[in-house]
């Protein structure tokens, strides 16, 4: 199974939050799940693909040609894509994926979790999102999110699109589903 993180390419504030991206690549890695993510050897990025290499498991990598530098493109894992742009790489990603999990991160880790939840939406695919809510990080989106259901903006059955998990385990349940 491919698993598509999203997450940041800054480590954050929390160290705690780097700590169990490196656990979580490591339990994909033991689970046989390969990963799919944005390309990057820093951050949170670098973290679970480092993890998840050191524990036998398959990393592809899919950056953008303008941020192959900017981001420090990894070079090892076990294949880097290149692609032209952003809208390549998030194609590209979700044909690789089979479920998609949010790891805490910024703008892009948001515009990429809210991208592949309108592909659901629409009936562009049909697989996994999960919200791994590490900490409590994405706490108000997901009060936001429900808020925009009792305010009549999402439909309730497509709020369902968005699993959340609390914990590591619970996580790769979800994607499992797929």
């Amino acid at each position: 199974m491919n698993i598509c993180v999203y997450c940041g390419s800054s480590p954050g504030n929390d160290p705690d939050i780097i700590n169990r991206a490196g656990a979580f690549g490591k339990l994909l890695a033991e689970n046989d799940h390969n990963l799919i993510y944005g390309g990057s050897s820093l951050g949170i990025m670098g973290t679970i693909a480092d993890s998840v290499m050191v524990n036998g498991g398959e990393v592809i990598g899919v950056i953008p040609e303008n941020l192959f530098s900017k981001e420090v493109a990894h070079r090892g894992i076990t294949r880097l894509i290149t692609v032209k742009d952003m809208h390549q790489r998030k194609s590209h990603m979700a044909e690789l994926a089979d479920a998609f999990v949010a790891f805490p991160g910024g703008f892009g880790t948001m515009e990429e979790l809210f991208e592949i939840i309108t592909w659901n939406q629409i009936g562009l695919l049909d697989k996994p999102v999960t919200i791994m809510n590490l900490n409590g990080y994405y706490d108000s989106l997901i009060e936001m999110m429900d808020h925009s259901v009792e305010a009549g903006f999402i439909k309730p059955n497509n709020r369902k699109i968005v699993q959340v998990a609390e914990t590591l385990e619970e996580c790769l349940e979800l994607c499992e589903q797929a």
